[in-house]
């Protein structure tokens, strides 16, 4: 196993650095654009799809091969080709297993032949929740309707027109339905960007 990097909890809806060791063993930061590098690719989401799906967070090494090919060709897992695993098997063993291991995400022990859920993968299975760069974060999102709620019913309180004729249970629904639409937005914009839910990921089935 490689030097552990960490994922910071993340705080008022922003990126948190990672951390992963530089050539010299210490620790250095890892970039937003190192970390959708590392896991935007497809196919290392499937495989995290698949470990979270497994009863334990461990797969054998050829059952996750099967698993990721199948998801790829959105096809049953009888269903998969050999020339379709044997890309996938390929991919996984050379490129994507090791570098998914050097961040933590996965412990791959080629030994053992098995693949294991570690420390990272949970924190950085969120990274999807993370806000684009030129997006405004969740958290500064309520802020900014609580500050404007805030505006609309010190102005009610001091009459000031058009505020004015408004009572305070108007307020209290204004309020009600604004945060209430802007949590269901929420939760549908992190329930799409789920890594488990990637082309349907967390529909796997075994037939």
């Amino acid at each position: 196993m490689s030097s552990k990097q960490t994922a910071e909890t993340i705080t008022n809806g922003e990126t948190p650095p990672t951390v992963e060791p530089d050539s010299e063993g210490n620790d250095s930061e890892l970039s937003r654009d190192e970390l959708f590098e590392v896991l935007g690719n497809r196919r290392r989401q499937y495989v995290l799809a698949s470990l979270k799906h497994s009863e334990d967070g461990e797969i054998d090494f050829s059952e996750l091969v099967t698993r990721v090919a199948a998801l790829e060709n959105e096809v049953p897992l009888d269903h998969v080709e050999s020339d379709d695993r044997k890309s996938v098997y390929v991919g996984l063993r050379q490129t994507h297993l090791p570098k998914m291991d050097d961040y933590n995400l996965v412990e791959y022990d080629r030994d053992r032949g098995t693949v294991e859920i570690d420390d990272a993968a949970e924190k950085a299975q969120m990274y999807l929740e993370y806000v684009p760069e030129n997006d405004i974060p969740w958290a500064h999102h309520y802020l900014g309707l609580s500050t404007i709620l805030g505006v609309i019913t010190a102005l009610t309180w001091q009459g000031v027109f058009p505020f004015g004729n408004l009572d305070g249970m108007a307020i209290a629904v204004i309020s009600v339905a604004v945060f209430g639409a802007s949590a269901v937005v929420h939760s549908v914009h992190t329930r799409r960007n789920r890594l488990d839910r990637t082309s349907g990921a967390g529909e796997l089935e075994i037939k």
